[in-house]
């Protein structure tokens, strides 16, 4: 990607009342000004104007019609988002406009910028690192307050700090290593007892780990707590569906063997984000496509963090045998017993017989939307996670989770390495890698195809 041009995209989603085309590069005060004509009370073109101004104007075309009035932003290099001369031009929201001011741009030297590029050149520009660049887009996807919370403290560099504290005493700890490769001739030379080696490699691995391990409630959080949606054929899942959605997501029908795939769906419950998995009812059958359906809803049972087992009160003789049958699947989850059709039976039994501190029962009736809310207040109080504050450190990317899985194997061999009494320049190879592994989470070792990886994902104009 040429990263020398002057660049324009449109900034700003459609229909908006406002819309901003935004132009980055070397020359993108002087081809702005090809087709910005400011006011009489202040002719100077933009390439004279200070930065930090906002100036008023019209865009015209090649035949001097007036497209519209504007209002451009002024940024020099390198005190930029891109660390580039940039402007911002904001005109009215209609789509036709926008296209004719990209247009006029692209004919007097712009290109179009590609998904991310902004950004991109922020990173490259050393605006931010790539975890920062990263979470931009995080930001800009954020449903809830908990991913606005992670993605802001990531883009103000919560993360990065973590980072460089940690590669700090990683490069300490290798310069000991190495100062001993340097006078390994003059075996009296001691420059780090071996034991401090291992007491401070033992809080880096504790470090890593807890970043390690806090990914679970960060991909929780980022991507919603799978809650799959369990039963036999016919109980009122896809009914429970449609009622915690309040929308007609699944087909209902009295049929066995409706629902043939999972189908799912997110909502929002008290600032945390639930994704819901209906799934195919759990019976034998000859039919092969349900069994494919069957089978699928096994393996969203072991996905599953929460799981919510259906059962028709009016059939609760048949529910100890497909208890039997799940109940493998259930170890190590939260599972609330949803007793369905309360409102058709007089009596309801007492599920005393599965006790446990991971269950959960609830009377429900999902057609009449009867303890419905209570379902849900129930859905936010099994959920472990923990109120997260701007300052928390809380790993969301599945690339960061994977750089500091293998960051944290390196420094497992570094203990190990110090323990065994290792020659110092094996332990010094573990230790680089590791510090290689967390360069690659902000940036410093990235290749041009990760990049590419990253910012193809981003939205055009930012």
């Amino acid at each position: 990607m040429n990263t020398q041009d002057t660049i324009c995209a449109i900034a700003t989603a459609q229909g908006g009342a406002i819309g901003i085309v935004r132009v980055s590069g070397a020359e993108a005060l002087s081809i702005t000004d090809k087709i910005f004509h400011p006011t009489e009370k202040n002719p100077l073109p933009l390439t004279e104007r200070k930065a930090y101004t906002v100036n008023f104007g019209q865009i015209k075309n090649e035949k001097g019609e007036i497209v519209d009035e504007v209002l451009v932003s002024l940024f020099r290099a390198p005190h930029s988002y891109t660390g580039e001369n940039s402007v911002e031009i904001s005109c009215h929201g209609s789509a036709y406009i926008l296209q004719q001011v990209m247009q006029l741009l692209i004919n007097n030297g712009c290109r179009t910028a590609g998904p991310g590029e902004f950004t991109q050149r922020a990173f490259l520009n050393g605006k931010m690192d790539l975890s920062q660049a990263e979470a931009v887009a995080d930001l800009i996807a954020s449903t809830s307050e908990a991913t606005h919370r992670l993605a802001m403290n990531q883009m103000r560099g919560g993360f990065s700090k973590e980072l460089a504290v940690l590669r700090n005493k990683l490069l300490h700890l290798t310069s000991l290593m190495e100062l001993e490769l340097d006078f390994s001739d003059h075996e009296e030379l001691e420059f780090a007892d071996r034991s401090e080696l291992q007491a401070l490699a033992a809080q880096i691995h504790q470090v890593i780990e807890r970043l390690v391990q806090s990914f679970s409630i960060g991909n929780a959080i980022k991507n919603g707590i799978p809650v799959a949606i369990i039963g036999e054929t016919n109980v009122g899942k896809s009914t429970l569906l449609n009622a915690l959605l309040n929308e007609d997501k699944a087909i209902v029908s009295d049929i066995h063997g409706t629902t043939r795939d999972v189908i799912e769906d997110t909502m929002i419950i008290n600032g945390v984000t639930f994704r819901f998995i209906d799934t195919a009812g759990i019976r034998q059958t000859d039919d092969t496509i349900e069994n494919l359906g069957i089978k699928r809803s096994f393996k969203a049972l072991e996905q599953a963090e929460i799981v919510i087992l259906m059962y028709d009160l009016q059939r609760h003789e048949n529910f100890k045998t497909f208890f039997q049958e799940v109940e493998p699947y259930l170890k190590n989850k939260q599972v609330i017993f949803a007793q369905n059709k309360c409102d058709l039976v007089d009596n309801i039994p007492s599920n005393s017989e599965f006790d446990k501190n991971n269950y959960h029962t609830i009377a429900i009736s999902a057609r009449q939307k009867i303890n419905i809310d209570k379902l849900q207040k129930l859905l936010t109080e099994v959920t472990h996670i923990p109120s997260i504050s701007t300052n928390d450190v809380i790993v969301t990317n599945l690339r960061h989770y994977e750089a500091l899985t293998h960051a944290l194997d390196a420094i497992t061999r570094v203990e190990q390495g110090l323990i065994s009494s290792l020659p110092s320049d094996l332990i010094s190879q573990d230790l680089r890698e590791c510090i290689f592994h967390l360069n690659d989470i902000i940036g410093e070792v990235t290749t041009d195809e990760v990049l590419g990886n990253i910012f193809e994902h981003f939205c055009i104009g930012k």
